[in-house]
């Protein structure tokens, strides 16, 4: 099938196509006798897995090394400690974004507990005095002796 098939097939532009394919995460195309690439029928089937994988939050890098050259020899064990390996790597994301979160919304609270009689220029002065230099301050652990004292 021609690029323009395939593109239609898939939903993805010609030019990613062929971006795949030079990266190595499509296997080259075969070129007909008038220059136009032509690809076999499971070229649909590896772009919707490279998109699924995207979307699942693999990199290019990640999926180069995950897909078999010939989608018929998948490795069930790679496959599946591959799998769950980006799953852990989800879950520790999720967490450290949930603290994020959790600081900012922090961050908010205090800014908006700014007392009446006080500058904003003061309040933040206030509130990066007592910001926590490192994440084992802000844990409860003792501040190191470099950190800056209220006067």
């Amino acid at each position: 099938m021609k690029i323009g098939e395939l593109a239609q097939r898939t939903g993805l532009a010609p030019s990613r196509i062929r971006f795949y394919e030079r990266i190595g995460l499509l296997k080259a195309a075969e070129r007909q006798a008038n220059g136009y690439r032509s690809y076999p029928d499971d070229a649909a089937l590896a772009l919707k897995l490279i998109a699924a994988g995207q979307r699942a939050g693999f990199s290019l890098d990640e999926l180069r090394a995950l897909l078999p050259s010939d989608l018929a020899q998948w490795e069930h064990g790679t496959l599946l400690d591959t799998l769950r390996r980006k799953a852990a790597d989800i879950a520790a994301l999720q967490a450290q974004l949930a603290q994020s979160k959790a600081h900012l919304l922090e961050l908010v609270a205090q800014i908006e507990a700014k007392p009446q009689d006080m500058t904003c220029a003061a309040n933040a002065r206030r509130m990066l005095l007592e910001l926590p230099l490192t994440a084992a301050d802000d844990a409860g652990a003792p501040a190191p002796a470099t950190k800056a004292r209220r006067r």
